[in-house]
């Protein structure tokens, strides 16, 4: 299978953030057919695309393609993805991967047992500039990291009835279906969690039904803190898209808007005033624009054509909607979240029960 045949199944707003990256991959892959229950919305995608399939019935796009990008409503992915991996086709599902354990865990036995390729699409892990950022944490480059700070800041509002203020459609809020992009980074980055508190609101998005802003901290096993701020309801911002790592020997900082990896350090002691300053250097700076979605689509064409597991396997992506279930549980009983058992790199068989 040297060229795959891609199929788009949903082809709203989702499916335009990866129209960019796709395009620029035509050489590994070509969009066969596109699919929504919109005809106009299919139409428009298929002008796009070139896809000589354009239906408003996924089921009619599976003899035509190897693999499928899944970009619908959450509480549809299982449905969807259940039929295609059935079907003996790949899939790329956008996050997060299902709503329920259940539906996660069979999603993935499927997969195995049909020997097929399930990614969840955590684009963000793939930007090169994550990749270095990684790298410097793990050769300790600038010492010991002792806090982790993911900031998204946005304003994400919808027409009156729209799915995505439905808590049952979404699977929760904000957190669950978006802050599960930055859950997935900082247990990739920081290793085995042990326990964790989020609080949500839904004061300045009323059109949710879930949380609309939400503050999560996590503690490592290594002593290292992890922290994520994410709203839907900025009407301004400052971070917009920001991630800040504290070591030992300075601090790295990306920010989205100037794509820039800036290392702060040499900070001057801070002695009941208010000197600051500290020097900072470029690392790196990042061309490219947009979502960089080409960078996971390759990564998915990789393990298909080398049989491979995907960084953002169901197995990892089933682990990091535990640590936000069980954060949520927690909150709903007011208490501190036990997270012991829940890295990527624990049994996920053998999943602990909540106590």
């Amino acid at each position: 299978m040297s060229h795959i045949r891609m199929g788009i199944i949903g082809c709203g707003g989702m499916t335009g953030s990866h129209l960019q990256g796709l395009a620029m991959i035509g050489d590994r892959m070509t969009i066969t057919s596109v699919c929504d229950i919109d005809p106009e919305k299919v139409r428009l995608a298929a002008d796009l695309t070139g896809a000589g399939v354009a239906v408003t019935d996924y089921r009619e796009i599976l003899p035509f393609v190897d693999a499928v990008l899944i970009a619908l409503p959450h509480d549809l992915h299982y449905e969807v993805g259940m039929a295609c991996l059935e079907a003996g086709k790949h899939v790329l599902m956008e996050k997060p991967m299902c709503n329920t354990e259940r539906e996660c865990l069979t999603l993935i036995e499927t997969a195995e047992r049909n020997k097929l390729t399930l990614m969840t699409a955590y684009p963000v892990r793939f930007w090169p500039v994550i990749g270095l950022m990684k790298q410097y944490v793990d050769n300790k480059t600038y010492g010991d990291v002792f806090q982790m700070s993911i900031w998204t800041e946005q304003y994400t509002r919808y027409s009156p009835g729209h799915w995505a203020h439905s808590k049952v459609r979404l699977g929760g809020g904000q957190f669950f279906s978006h802050g599960c992009h930055y859950i997935d980074l900082l247990l990739w980055f920081l290793g085995q969690p042990i326990r964790g508190a989020h609080i949500g609101t839904r004061k300045g998005t009323p059109w949710l039904e879930g949380e609309g802003t939400s503050n999560v901290v996590l503690e490592f096993e290594s002593g290292t803190l992890g922290y994520h701020f994410g709203t839907w309801g900025a009407r301004g911002t400052r971070l917009g898209y920001s991630i800040h790592i504290h070591c030992t020997e300075g601090m790295l900082e990306y920010d989205s808007a100037t794509r820039k990896l800036i290392l702060h350090s040499q900070i001057h002691p801070e002695k009941a005033n208010l000197d600051t300053s500290s020097h900072s250097q470029v690392l790196y700076e990042q061309k490219d624009t947009g979502k960089l979605t080409q960078y996971e689509i390759i990564h998915f064409l990789d393990c298909i054509h080398n049989s491979r597991q995907p960084l953002t396997d169901g197995t990892s992506s089933l682990q990091g909607l535990r640590v936000i279930w069980r954060l949520y549980e927690a909150e709903q009983n007011g208490t501190i979240a036990d997270l012991r058992g829940l890295g990527l790199n624990d049994d996920w068989k053998a999943f602990p029960k909540a106590t």
